[in-house]
């Protein structure tokens, strides 16, 4: 039986990611805006970002941000921006936390009906 749960789990688990195939949750439109006339370092850095919302690679998306923040002279507008995306990805990892964690639910208890 705890066999049968840990392959169910597990298939949850490579399922979940691919199960939202719709755009990204997180809108870049203002951080790419407010980087437009930025010097090229920081719009490479901004276009990294897209890239990882994108692909869904929320954490290093967040990462690469954190860094432009730390290491760059931003405008007020760029660092609203920044914050506001940063808001926008840590609510999409609380989000897709619950849905992972939900789905995992449905499936043991699935799994232990039968």
């Amino acid at each position: 039986m705890k066999y049968l749960i840990h392959i169910c789990v597990l298939g949850l688990m490579l399922w979940a990611p691919g199960c939202n195939k719709s755009n990204s949750g997180v809108d870049t439109t203002k951080l790419e805006k407010s980087f437009d006339t930025a010097e090229p370092q920081q719009k490479s850095s901004v276009d990294k970002v897209v890239s990882s919302i994108r692909s869904k690679d929320y954490s290093g998306a967040m990462g690469e941000l954190k860094q432009l923040t730390a290491n760059a002279k931003l405008t007020p507008e760029q660092r609203q921006s920044i914050e506001d995306t940063l808001k926008q990805l840590q609510h999409e990892f609380t989000d897709t936390a619950k849905k992972v964690a939900d789905d995992a639910r449905e499936g043991v208890n699935k799994a232990l009906k039968k």
